[in-house]
C-alpha cells in the first residue's frame, strides 16, 4: 500500500492500568483487536500504558520498567500491527544506556513495520510529575511519519501545551497530530480547579489544529492512581480523551472515569478544505519571527 485513503478511521484508547507489565500488554493486545473490529486503521494508547505512572515519586527502582528500543515489546506490537493491519502507536518508557532514559512513542506500520520514534521534548517537574528524574528531553526533533494511513505527528503529553511544537510538526506536513498523555487531577485541587484545568487542557490542543490545519488527537488514561509512599494522594486521571477537527470543532470525546475506545472516520479532504479557507501557513510572516528563539525578550 503506497497512497493513504482519502478516509482515515482513527482509534483512541482511553485506559487504566493493571498490576503488571504482562497484564497490561495483555490488556492493551485486547484493546487493540477490539479498536480494529471497530475499523480502526491507526490505534493509539495513552503515555506509558504498560505501567502506573510511576512519576508520582522518586524512585531508582522503576528504572527496571524501562526497556531498550527497537526490543522485544516493540517487536511484539510490531507482528500485531502486521497481523490486524493498522497503524499502532505505542508509548514506551525507553532505555537508551544506563543512566540515560527517555520517554518514547513509536509507530509501526502494517506493510512497513518499525516507522520510527519520537522522544518527549519537553519533561515536566511538578508536584507528582517528577518525570526529569526519570526521562532525559527528547533530541528526535519534531517529525513526521508517514504511515500506510496517512501522514501523522507525535508529541506526548507536557508537550500538547506548547504552539511551537505543534507548528514545527504541521509545518512537516502531519495531517494529525497524536497527544498520547497521563494527565490528571489532584484530589485536593479537583473541587476548587477541576473545571478550568480540563477545559484549558482541551482548548489549548484545539487551538494547535486551528491554527494549524491539523485534526487532533488527544488520548489520556483515567482513573485514579497513587504510588508509595501512602501519603501520596495520588492522581485521578481525568480521562476526556478526544478527537477535534481542523476548524477546532469536537467530533467525539470519552468520559472522564471510564475506560472507552473512540473510533472515528476523519476525512483528509477536509482537511485540505480547511486549509485552503483558513490559509495560516500563507500569511505567516516568517521574516518577524526570528526573536521566538529567544529564552525571553527582556527590555
Amino acid at each position: 500500500m503506497t497512497m493513504s485513503p482519502p478516509v482515515v478511521r482513527v482509534g483512541l484508547i482511553q485506559s487504566r492500568p493493571l498490576a503488571s507489565i504482562s497484564e497490561n500488554l495483555n490488556k492493551a493486545t485486547q484493546l487493540i483487536e477490539e479498536a480494529k473490529d471497530q475499523g480502526a486503521q491507526i490505534i493509539c494508547l495513552p503515555e506509558l500504558f504498560l505501567t502506573s505512572y510511576f512519576c508520582q515519586t522518586q524512585d531508582t527502582a522503576f528504572f527496571e520498567y524501562a526497556e531498550y528500543i527497537p526490543g522485544p515489546t516493540t517487536s511484539y506490537f510490531e507482528e500485531l500491527s502486521a497481523k490486524l493491519e493498522v497503524v499502532i502507536l505505542a508509548s514506551f518508557f525507553e532505555k537508551r544506556a544506563v543512566g540515560l532514559y527517555h520517554n518514547t512513542v513509536v509507530v509501526l506500520d502494517p506493510f512497513h513495520g518499525f516507522l520510527g520514534k519520537y522522544r518527549k521534548h519537553h519533561i515536566p517537574d511538578d508536584p507528582q510529575y517528577y518525570e526529569k528524574f526519570y526521562f532525559t528531553p527528547g533530541d528526535t526533533g519534531y517529525q513526521v511519519f508517514k504511515t500506510s494511513y496517512g501522514t501523522i505527528g507525535i508529541l506526548i503529553c507536557w508537550d500538547q501545551w506548547f504552539p511551537e511544537a505543534a507548528r514545527l510538526t504541521a509545518m512537516q506536513g502531519a495531517s494529525i497530530l497524536f497527544y498520547p498523555t497521563a494527565i490528571g487531577w489532584m484530589p485536593k485541587e479537583k473541587e476548587e480547579f477541576g473545571a478550568t484545568q480540563l477545559d484549558a487542557w482541551c482548548t489549548i490542543q484545539r487551538s494547535h489544529g486551528i491554527a494549524n490545519g491539523c485534526y487532533i488527537a488527544s488520548i489520556n488514561r483515567t482513573g485514579w492512581e497513587s504510588q508509595q509512599p501512602a501519603s501520596t494522594e495520588g492522581i485521578e486521571f481525568w480521562g476526556s480523551s478526544f478527537l477535534s477537527a481542523p476548524n477546532g470543532k469536537l467530533l467525539c470525546q470519552a468520559s472522564s472515569d471510564q475506560e472507552e475506545i473512540l473510533v472515528y472516520s476523519i476525512s483528509l479532504k477536509d482537511l485540505a478544505d480547511f486549509r485552503n479557507t483558513w490559509p495560516f501557513f500563507r500569511d505567516r510572516r516568517i521574516d518577524t519571527y526570528s526573536p521566538i528563539t529567544q529564552r525571553y525578550l527582556d527590555e
